[in-house]
């Protein structure tokens, strides 16, 4: 190898040990690549963890919803959305949830902001509840589902009278308060002829969309009306020492989570510490 060779190894050597320098930057620190949940995401963990517990005390107890008052038919047409979130066409579906029931509708694919489901729910309405709650989501595959609108519904009177109500509702979101579009809702109301007995199913679970497997919501709880008199026990208190001793445990997870898992867990401090651990897997 001559002299002139010599240098121009020497100077491709000097240029790759700059590359180099310019990549290798020290020790990676220890959360390198790691994914730090959100608060949504640790709420919606949070929701899974609570609603497999409540499968597991249903499985064990065979509770019944008490104080039905009649049944509530929700039809979920259509809706016109005031705007295309993303790139593409959204996937837009529909979650309903009266009382402590959830109901959802198929997605529309490619929907955008003119989703259709045509979507007929027959649920048992409890005595005291008279709203409907419902949230638009977009169905993503490789993220968390993204909520569009929501709103918040009073049953008519006309409906509770036995009329049938079809009626166009605003939805509020990102653009503000009711102007995030529209949803097309169809109401009747049937009362529960006493005494009748209704087949029991597994209680409701919404498990969210996570790496675009969004597990559909199974069927509500059915119950005879006036079965279980007796006063729901009060939810269990989670005392400040508890709280702070497993807040040490788990510090990256928000402390109304905490206090949710162990509300789901019925006051179980074992229990929901290993549902905790399940959701920082």
């Amino acid at each position: 190898m001559n002299l002139v060779e010599k240098i121009m190894a020497a100077a491709v050597t000097d240029k790759v040990k700059e590359r180099r320098n310019r990549v290798f930057v020290g020790q990676l620190p220890d959360d390198f690549l790691r994914i730090t949940a959100s608060r949504q995401q640790q709420q919606e963990a949070a929701d899974r963890q609570a609603a497999l517990a409540l499968h597991q005390q249903f499985l064990a107890s065979q509770p019944y919803l008490a104080n039905t008052v009649g049944r509530l038919s929700i039809t979920v047409a259509q809706a016109k959305l005031a705007k295309n979130y993303g790139m593409t066409r959204m996937d837009p579906y529909a979650r309903v949830r009266v009382g402590h029931c959830v109901y959802e509708t198929h997605t529309d694919p490619s929907g955008g902001k003119n989703p259709r489901w045509n979507k007929v729910i027959h649920c048992l309405l409890p005595q005291g509840v008279s709203t409907i709650s419902l949230e638009i989501y977009d169905e993503c595959s490789f993220m968390m589902d993204e909520l569009i609108a929501w709103t918040t519904i009073a049953i008519p009177q006309q409906v509770m009278a036995g009329e049938t109500h079809e009626d166009w509702y605003p939805l509020n979101g990102k653009q503000g308060e009711g102007v995030e579009g529209m949803i097309n809702l169809v109401l009747s109301y049937s009362a529960t002829p006493q005494p009748y007995m209704y087949p029991v199913g597994p209680p409701v679970m919404v498990v969210p969309n996570v790496g675009g497997s969004r597990i559909p919501a199974p069927m509500a709880v059915y119950a005879a009306p006036g079965a279980g008199t007796q006063p729901p026990a009060s939810p269990p208190v989670l005392s400040e020492s508890e709280l702070k001793q497993i807040e040490e445990m788990f510090p990256n997870v928000d402390k109304e989570v905490i206090k949710s898992v162990f509300e789901a867990n019925r006051g179980n401090k074992d229990g929901t510490i290993n549902s905790l651990l399940q959701m920082c897997e």
